[in-house]
């Protein structure tokens, strides 16, 4: 039997959320390698909209999809209280998948509402729209000053630039303290 890889996990956990109708965009590296340039990504970012009543059939789901997974609950409910995050680590690869809660934050909400259905690999999976994800790595870039944050920002420009909505993305980079930033990009 073949190796499992980051694709088949994220198709498996795209497939338990939607079983569990839990709402949800993939963001960072995957998100990435939708709207920008190929590159490595050592883990799969999942934004979720959880209700403390999702946690016991979502870690029960993830079990059954890898024995040997990691999950926590206590992390689970601290990181729904304060929107913050959560992982799984699947037992059979190693890769980590990061559920960040959805903040009840105004940026957070327009970023699940804006989400784009992809077919990838023959299955409809949500991801982030390519401006909300410039938007995240922005703000990622700023609390940590990653290069790799820019040269995403760069290929979604590259790749997908003549599709970006730029008012949306001023109106919000005005908003979030980012637009000096962003501004180099238009």
């Amino acid at each position: 039997m073949p190796q499992k890889d980051s694709k088949d996990l994220l198709m498996e956990v795209v497939g338990i959320l939607s079983d569990l109708r839990i709402p949800y965009l993939i963001t960072g590296g995957m998100a990435v390698l939708v709207w920008g340039r190929p590159r490595f990504t050592a883990d799969i970012d999942v934004v979720v909209e959880m209700k403390f009543s999702d946690i016991d059939k979502l870690i029960y789901a993830l079990k059954d999809l890898s024995t040997a997974g990691y999950i926590d609950k206590d992390m689970m409910v601290d990181a729904l209280n304060n929107f913050s995050e959560f992982n799984f680590i699947d037992g059979n690869t190693g890769i980590k998948v990061d559920f960040w809660v959805l903040n009840e934050d105004e940026f957070d909400v327009s970023r699940l509402k804006r989400r784009v259905k992809k077919k990838v690999f023959n299955k409809q999976v949500y991801f982030s729209s390519p401006e909300d994800l410039i938007l995240s790595k922005l703000t990622w870039f700023m609390k940590s000053q990653s290069s790799r944050h820019i040269e995403d920002i760069e290929s979604i420009f590259k790749i997908s630039g003549e599709n970006l909505d730029l008012k949306y993305l001023e109106e919000w980079a005005r908003k979030m303290g980012s637009w000096d930033l962003l501004n180099r990009y238009l």
